[in-house]
């Protein structure tokens, strides 16, 4: 599957009429909803869990809670905010019941770094960055990862996380703090 443009969760091109057919439990709007947004709330959750086969099965509980839920659902509000939170909250549950540290392959290391003379060096830190990152908390890393990986802004992460703009640029400083202290006890510095 192919990860789209987190901006596609952003907003929707769904009607209000849409909208308000699926608040109603309307099956055929659920489903446009679902073409819509299927494929951006999977490159979510994957980008959370880092796993292929638990994304396929966490995005297919997630429209499930969503369309349990369709009478919550504000109509005068977009689609897709609203599927990243429901999908963030699954993500998180399924995170917090996995072992708090995991093996990393080395596509999961491919975090940005700044250029480094030695290749083998660079992938060293890129290495360590990203086991660094996989020990955060499970909140803590998707804010980190909404900030320093796709430079979100602090708004647009407490959308996502379904918090305050205040608990969004806390739990980033929080990471970047517990990530540099995680980089220098295995000797690189931030």
């Amino acid at each position: 599957m192919r990860e789209p443009s987190s901006s596609v969760l952003s907003g929707s091109v769904a009607s209000s009429a849409i909208l308000d057919r699926f608040r109603q439990g309307d099956l055929d709007a659920f489903e446009a909803l679902f073409r819509e947004h299927q494929r951006a709330v999977y490159g979510w959750i994957l980008r959370i869990v880092r796993d292929p086969a638990a994304a396929d099965d966490l995005t297919v509980e997630s429209f499930l809670r969503m369309h349990r839920a369709c009478a919550r659902f504000d109509p005068g509000r977009s689609f897709g905010p609203w599927a990243r939170r429901v999908a963030t909250r699954l993500a998180l549950d399924w995170l917090r019941s996995r072992p708090p540290e995991c093996e990393l392959d080395e596509a999961g290391a491919a975090l940005p770094t700044a250029p480094v003379a030695d290749p083998g060096v660079a992938s060293e830190i890129r290495l360590k960055t990203a086991q660094a990152m996989a020990r955060l908390p499970p909140r803590l890393r998707i804010a980190a990862v909404l900030s320093l990986v796709e430079d979100q802004p602090h708004k647009e992460i407490a959308a996502a996380l379904g918090i305050s703009v205040t608990a969004a640029k806390l739990r980033v400083f929080r990471a970047i703090r517990l990530l540099r202290k995680d980089l220098e006890r295995q000797g690189i510095t931030p």
